[in-house]
């Protein structure tokens, strides 16, 4: 259960210019090199009293702004955020021996941005929407089963099915974006941009391994 990681170095100086184009360099390569989903995230969250929660979901919007991400407003995921207005997150491409972490304040995406998205998403997916209370206890699968079927019966005849109120994009807005490459010897490469909130510029600094 060891692996040697030996792909080789990363330096500043293949860095792109902004974390969010590297972060899309590194996306591309990861879906050219086959790996499965490779735009999945493992999302972190903390609710008040400082516990924390993870869970897989991915990623659906990328630029200057953030990294967005979509999902029921119920969920336990969204109560976190609005009480914390923090997150982090890792994309891990271990095909690869690479990690990247975002981290920063959150945003609630804009209902356009929302809207462009839901209808891009396929019909089945639109009606899981309406149907699950997201995170909420159920008795039985019973429950999830009859709640799909009465979503597709209510929209039975509707061709474009509207977004659910309750469903939406939370946008990870970082301070710290870390590009992990794995190294003979664990002695790995990790570049890290570094943004000031204020200003929003950034800096990149090599952090030990």
């Amino acid at each position: 259960m060891r692996v040697d990681y030996g792909a080789g170095g990363f330096d500043v100086d293949q860095l792109a210019p902004t974390w969010h184009e590297q972060l899309a360099r590194w996306l591309a390569e990861a879906g050219g090199a086959g790996v499965p989903e490779p735009n999945a995230m493992v999302l972190a969250t903390a609710d008040t009293d400082g516990r924390p929660s993870s869970r897989t979901v991915l990623c659906k919007g990328l630029d200057e702004r953030g990294v967005v991400f979509y999902t029921n407003f119920t969920s336990a995921k969204s109560r976190d955020l609005r009480q914390s207005h923090e997150a982090s997150a890792t994309f891990p491409w271990y095909a690869l021996h690479r990690q990247v972490h975002v981290r920063g304040l959150v945003q609630q995406a804009s209902y356009a941005e929302a809207d462009a998205y839901w209808a891009t998403r396929p019909r089945g997916s639109q009606l899981g929407a309406w149907a699950s209370a997201q995170s909420a206890v159920v008795n039985d699968r019973s429950v999830l089963d009859d709640a799909l079927a009465a979503a597709e019966r209510r929209f039975a005849d509707t061709e474009a099915i509207p977004r659910p109120p309750h469903w939406g994009g939370w946008r990870i807005v970082p301070d710290e974006v870390e590009f992990w490459q794995g190294r003979t010897n664990r002695m790995h490469d990790r570049l890290r941009f570094v943004g000031d909130r204020d200003s929003r510029t950034w800096k990149v600094v090599r952090l030990a391994p």
